[in-house]
């Protein structure tokens, strides 16, 4: 989608997927500047933590630039993370939703702040070592959105609320690769992370302990208060609404009887509330903060496959426009654990037909 020789900025973790992401560019005949986000307080966190943007990992990137003959640089963005994510995923808690910071930091960090800072720069837009696919519908001029080749690792559910502005200046270079054939890459052309373990954490809280991070931020998010079952009668107390998700059965305690899980969390009146395993399932959500990247909002429903988390298959589905913003799904068969503040993303094959955010 770029023109070769063009100038692309490319967001460098120190990972092996946007260090081949560098590379393919490179090969390809673009002027990359290499750049990695300080996001995070932590910069300097023992290496055992595997931080995204810890000394470890800038440390990694530079050398892969330095490989790659390409100029590298370090930004701290650490106050527009704050705001855009940490902010964001506290205030989600509050309100007793389960977020993903990575949709967040997509959309306001690598393609928003460091988008502007590529433009003016003289570069034509963004790449990282994302699994996913942008091409441009020639008859409509629209973008659209696809999965990444490789199923197992796409990433297209983080980027749904890409704007059209965004995919057009957005590279995903090893979109169609597997991930055997990105590290297959590295090795052949000596990049040092070719070899480097997967990072799984969140970024932001690299020892994983999202409740202590929390807990340090804001101790009132762990008030206790009652936990209740589905007739409101009280069964036990909770530790505080940022300790749940919808589905959770650990930290329930027990009656003795069939397990419980959190079906309800009622951040005003800090109640939990708990229920059966059939409790859990529902057949229809509703999503605000919606983006329709193949289409326009539909008011008639349309028919889709709908992901309701990362590692949900998508099932088939209707989506219709409900009004600014907003949108109902209809699915042809109850899903499990529909969580509150999670993506919800629609598909059609491999194409992302939009996203929004489960609202109820």
């Amino acid at each position: 989608m770029s023109v070769v020789g063009s100038r692309i900025v490319v967001g460098m973790s120190g990972g092996v997927d946007s260090s081949v992401a560098a590379a393919l560019l490179v090969e390809r005949g673009h002027e990359v500047i290499g750049v990695t986000m300080r996001v995070w307080g932590n910069a300097d966190a023992p290496a055992r933590f595997g931080a995204c943007c810890g000394s470890e990992a800038v440390d990694d990137a530079r050398r892969v630039a330095r490989a790659l003959g390409i100029p590298y640089y370090v930004l701290n963005m650490e106050h527009e993370f704050e705001r855009a994510v940490i902010d964001r995923f506290a205030e989600a808690y509050r309100g007793g939703r389960t977020p993903v910071p990575c949709v967040a930091c997509n959309v306001d960090l690598k393609f928003g702040s460091l988008l502007a800072r590529a433009h003016a720069w003289g570069a034509s837009g963004v790449a990282t070592g994302h699994y996913a696919r942008v091409t441009r519908d020639e008859t409509t001029g629209r973008y659209l959105l696809w999965r990444g080749k490789d199923a197992g690792k796409d990433q297209s559910d983080f980027l749904w609320p890409l704007s059209q502005r965004q995919l057009a200046a957005a590279h995903f270079p090893i979109g169609d690769m597997e991930k055997s054939s990105v590290r297959d890459y590295a090795r052949r052309v000596g990049l040092v992370t070719a070899e480097k373990p997967e990072s799984q954490e969140i970024c932001f809280i690299p020892d994983n302990d999202y409740r202590g991070f929390l807990r340090r931020r804001d101790p009132a998010l762990f008030e206790p208060g009652p936990l209740v079952d589905k007739a409101g009668a009280v069964v036990g107390t909770h530790a505080g609404v940022a300790a749940y998700t919808i589905g959770q059965r650990k930290g329930l305690g027990s009656t003795g009887g069939s397990a419980r899980y959190v079906v309800d969390i009622d951040a005003r009146a800090n109640r939990v509330r708990v229920g059966d395993v059939a409790d859990l399932e529902r057949d229809r959500l509703l999503a605000t903060s919606t983006n329709f990247i193949a289409c326009d909002p539909p008011r008639d429903p349309m028919p889709v496959e709908a992901r309701i988390r990362h590692s949900h298959r998508p099932a088939r589905a209707t989506v219709r426009a409900t009004g600014v913003g907003g949108a109902e799904v209809l699915f042809d068969e109850p899903q499990r654990a529909i969580t509150p503040g999670q993506s919800v993303v629609w598909y059609r094959g491999d194409l992302v037909v939009g996203g929004g955010i489960i609202a109820r």
